[in-house]
């Protein structure tokens, strides 16, 4: 097979993976015709139809999901084994993608990262957040980090962080005009600033538990967010109750500024895993980050 051959191969593995030309050219650093022509030429060599195209988006065909896992892992081996040559070097090299949610991204994930980014200036990474429970090899992901109880059970988990406690808050505003709840089943009648998750297709449930009764109370209220900073902000202001970390309010909480409640419904769970596939031997730069990320408390 010629060298163009393989390259175009490798292109449509990213066009497959990202379902978009625009994305994907992006990712690849070549521009949209150019992406098009190679896979235009692709799928002529092989006389069979790969990906289909709309006005809006781009999919692989039954022909091209099977390509797709036929050549992906050999293009994951390739790029491991060529970050692995890094090891040959002075410094690690290399890049690095993780996908991770919001919470961990700031609270655990940057702090390594201004670590040990200056003392290696050859590692490159890229953080994408992401709710949802990505399949982090079909996606060409080299890691994740999730809560331990999300994640998939053929991958490696390392511990990256404590236990997680939520929290329930509001303002003194807020509760200045509204009864505290006493049960987790109150908050049908409050005022909830919701969040809104891909995982689930709709707005997240509320989960709580005591004494081995667990509750999942589906929230409503006049705000949805996707997002921490908002959500957070509109507590602030009064605007209702919002669910999220502990340790994301401990200090206006202490400030007197927001009020916990329904403290003893929010047991201690699972914290924070950095996870990948078991197959996957790691490379020199990611040995230095899941060194870094390590939990030892």
């Amino acid at each position: 097979m010629s060298i163009e051959a393989y390259d175009q191969l490798a292109i449509f593995a990213v066009v497959a993976r990202e379902r978009s030309f625009t994305r994907a050219a992006a990712r690849l650093g070549m521009s949209q015709p150019a992406l098009s022509r190679a896979m235009r030429q692709l799928e002529e060599r092989l006389g069979i139809r790969l990906l289909a195209r709309t006005t809006r988006s781009v999919s692989a065909t039954e022909a091209g999901e099977h390509l797709l896992r036929v050549v992906a892992p050999r293009f994951e081996e390739i790029d491991t084994e060529l970050a692995l040559l890094s090891q040959f070097r002075d410094k690690p090299a290399g890049r690095l993608r993780i996908t991770a949610g919001e919470h961990p991204a700031v609270t655990i994930l940057q702090p390594a990262l201004a670590k040990i980014l200056p003392d290696h200036p050859d590692i490159r990474v890229e953080v994408i957040v992401d709710y949802g429970l990505t399949d982090i090899v079909a996606e060409g992901y080299d890691a994740g980090v999730r809560l331990g109880e999300q994640i998939a059970k053929d991958m490696i988990a390392v511990r990256i962080g404590p236990e997680v406690r939520m929290a329930v808050v509001g303002s003194p505003d807020y509760f200045a005009r509204h009864p505290r709840p006493r049960t987790p089943r109150d908050l049908i009648r409050h005022n909830c600033i919701a969040i809104r998750l891909p995982t689930y297709g709709g707005i997240f449930p509320w989960e709580f538990e005591k004494k081995g009764e667990e509750l999942k109370v589906r929230v409503e209220g006049q705000l949805v967010f996707n997002n921490i900073a908002m959500r957070l902000d509109a507590a602030l202001r009064g605007l209702g109750l919002t669910y999220m970390p502990e340790d994301l309010v401990k200090a206006h909480v202490r400030e007197g500024v927001l009020v916990r409640v329904l403290s003893d419904w929010c047991p201690p769970i699972p914290g924070y895993h950095l996870y990948y596939p078991s197959r996957r031997q790691s490379s020199p730069a990611f040995t230095v980050l899941r060194d870094a990320l390590r939990y030892l408390g």
